[in-house]
C-alpha cells in the first residue's frame, strides 16, 4: 500500500534483508511512510516486526536493501544516526532508568549544562514540564521514576521520544503498561502529531486500537511482506487474516460448559492497597470470570492476595467448601490455586532456566528421589507440556528467555497445568502477545474449563474480557462495582462501572 499521494514521503525502506545465523529474520521488506501518517505494522511474533524497526533505529544493520529519509539516502550506523535523522523509539521494554527523576530520563545523555560539569536543573525540568503536559501525565518533572506506575514510565518514554523533534517516531506496544484513560490520551497525542506532520509507525497486537489510529496497515508474515490495507479496508479480520495467512472465525469460539457451583469463593477480602473496601465474589468450576476495570483499581491485589504474594488483611476462601488460609503461597498451591502473573518475565519465569526447569519448579519434591532430582522425571513431564501446549522450542533443554512471549506464557502455565489446577487466575494473560497465539490461549482457557478448572481472567483488553469471559466482575478503587452476566456485556456497560457508576438495567 503506498502512502496518500498529497503527502509528501517520509520514509522508504526497499528491500530490506537480514540474516541471523540459521534465520533469514527479513526477505527483502519494504515500507514507506508518508509525512503526517500513521502507519501500523502489525504481525505476528516473529513475523520480522521488530528486526525492521530496529534496522531503521540502527540497532541492526541490513545485509541488503536501501533507506531514505525526505528522499535522502541515509545509512543507519547508531542509534545516535537514527536520532540525529529525526526517527524516535518508543520501545515495548521500558529502557529508562528508575534511579533518576522524569526530566532526567527524558534527557538522558542531552541534560543542558551550567559549565562543563553541572546539569542545569531549573532549565532541564523547565523544558520536560511541556512534553508531559502534552500527554496530559500529571506529575513533577521531579519526580522519581520508581515512584511511578508502569503506565506512567511508558508514558515518559513518550515523552522522550517527542523531545528529539522526531520526523518519524516508532511506537512498540506503546499501550502494553497503559490504563484506558492513558490509552485513549496517547491516541489523542497521535492525532496532534499527525496533524504537525509527524509520522508515526504504530506496532500493537490490540488491534482495536490499530482500527482507531491507523490510516493504513502493513503487515509481515515470515520476514516478508504480507500486503496491505487502506483506511476503509482496516477492520479486525482482515488483519487478522494477513498476519496468520487465514480466517479465524471462531476467535473467541464458547461452546457451552456445565457449572460445577461452588468450587471457589472469596468472602471480605481486603487488601494492603486498599483497607477497608472488602471484595467478594465466586467462581463456578467450568466458568471463566472476567475481572475489568482501570488500572489501580484493585484487580491485580486481589489476585496476588489469594495466591498469598500480597498480604490480605482480612477475609476468607473456601475451595470446594473447606477453608483455605490466607497469606500462604505454599498453602494455595497445595490446595491447587495457581497464578499466571502480569509481568512474566519478571515474576512467572526464570528466563535463565530451561523449559523443564521452568515447568517443574513449583513442584521439585515430585521429581525427587533421596533428596536428588532426576533429570529424566523432569524432562517427561516438561516434553508432555510442550507437546499439549505446543510450546515452539527446540528441546526442553532450551533456555526460556530464547523464546517468543506467547511462549513463554505457554511455560507459565505448563507449571501449572502439570500440578491438577482447582482454580486457575490469569493476570493480563495475552499481554504482548501475537493474534495467532491469543487464539491458542483461549482455546486452552476454554479446554480448562471444560475440565471443571475455575478460572480468574484479568485483562484490560475490552475486546478480550467481552469475547471470553462467561461473567465480568467490574472494580473500581478497590472494590467490586458490579457484576455483568453474558446478556449484559457491552463496552459501555463496562466503563460505567469502571469509572465508579452504577450498573444500569436493560431496558426491556
Amino acid at each position: 500500500m503506498n502512502p496518500p499521494p498529497q503527502s509528501p514521503v517520509v520514509l522508504r525502506m526497499a528491500g530490506i534483508t537480514k540474516q541471523f545465523p540459521g534465520v533469514k529474520a527479513l526477505d527483502s521488506v519494504d515500507l514507506t511512510v508518508a509525512e503526517g501518517e500513521v502507519v501500523a505494522l502489525i504481525g505476528e511474533n516473529g513475523a520480522g516486526k521488530s528486526t525492521l524497526m530496529k534496522v531503521l533505529g540502527g540497532v541492526h544493520q541490513p545485509d541488503a536493501g536501501s533507506i531514505e529519509v525526505q528522499g535522502e539516502a541515509v545509512a543507519i550506523a547508531s542509534v545516535s544516526d537514527a536520532d540525529r535523522l529525526g526517527i524516535g523509539f518508543v520501545h515495548q521494554e521500558l529502557n529508562n532508568l528508575d534511579n533518576l527523576d522524569v526530566a532526567g530520563n527524558i534527557f538522558l545523555g542531552r541534560e543542558p549544562r551550567v559549565g562543563r560539569f553541572l546539569i542545569d536543573r531549573a532549565r532541564i525540568e523547565a523544558e520536560a514540564q511541556p512534553y508531559l503536559e502534552m500527554l496530559g501525565l500529571s506529575v513533577s518533572p521531579a519526580t522519581m521514576l520508581s515512584d511511578l506506575s508502569l503506565g506512567q514510565q511508558q508514558m515518559v518514554e513518550i515523552a522522550k521520544a517527542l523531545s528529539k523533534d522526531a520526523r518519524v517516531i516508532i511506537m512498540d506496544e506503546p499501550t502494553s503498561s497503559l490504563t484506558l484513560s492513558e490509552t485513549e490520551k496517547l491516541l489523542e497525542v497521535i492525532a496532534g502529531l499527525r496533524s504537525r506532520g509527524i509520522a508515526v509507525i504504530y506496532i500493537s497486537h490490540r488491534l482495536g486500537e490499530v482500527t482507531e489510529c491507523a490510516d493504513r496497515v502493513v503487515a509481515l508474515r515470515d520476514g516478508k511482506n504480507a500486503g496491505g490495507l487502506s483506511k476503509d479496508e482496516i477492520g479486525h479480520d482482515a488483519m487478522v487474516s494477513l498476519m496468520v495467512g487465514r480466517d479465524l472465525d471462531d476467535f473467541f469460539d464458547r461452546v457451552e460448559i456445565e457449572q460445577q457451583p461452588g468450587r471457589f469463593r472469596v468472602e471480605g477480602l481486603e487488601t494492603g492497597a486498599y483497607p477497608g473496601r472488602p471484595v467478594s465474589f465466586d467462581v463456578t468450576g467450568g466458568e471463566i470470570l472476567g475481572f475489568a476495570g482501570l488500572v489501580g483499581s484493585g484487580r491485580s491485589e486481589v489476585a496476588q492476595a489469594i495466591f498469598g504474594v500480597d498480604r490480605a488483611l482480612a477475609g476468607r476462601m473456601e475451595l470446594d467448601g473447606e477453608p483455605v488460609p490466607l497469606n500462604s503461597t505454599r498453602a494455595a498451591i497445595a490446595r491447587g490455586i495457581y497464578l499466571a502473573p502480569e509481568d512474566r518475565k519478571r515474576t512467572g519465569v526464570i528466563l535463565e532456566f530451561s523449559v523443564e526447569q521452568n515447568v517443574t519448579l513449583a513442584a521439585l519434591g515430585a521429581y525427587a528421589r533421596g533428596g536428588l532430582i532426576r533429570p529424566e522425571a523432569e524432562r517427561a513431564v516438561a516434553e508432555q507440556q510442550m507437546a499439549d501446549l505446543s510450546i515452539k522450542a527446540p528441546t526442553a533443554e532450551t533456555e526460556v528467555g530464547n523464546l517468543s512471549g506467547g511462549n513463554q506464557q505457554k511455560v507459565v502455565l505448563g507449571k501449572w497445568l502439570s500440578m491438577d489446577p482447582k482454580l486457575l487466575i490469569f493476570d493480563e494473560p495475552t499481554r504482548g502477545i501475537d493474534v495467532g497465539a491469543k487464539g491458542e490461549i483461549y482455546k486452552l482457557m476454554h479446554a480448562l474449563a471444560a475440565r471443571g478448572v475455575a478460572i480468574m481472567m484479568i485483562s484490560s483488553d475490552m475486546e478480550e474480557v467481552l469475547g471470553v469471559s462467561d461473567r465480568i466482575a467490574v472494580m473500581h478503587e478497590g472494590r467490586i462495582s458490579g457484576e455483568l452476566g453474558r446478556e449484559e456485556f457491552s463496552e459501555e456497560a463496562v466503563m460505567q462501572l469502571a469509572v465508579g457508576g452504577a450498573k444500569q438495567e436493560k431496558q426491556s
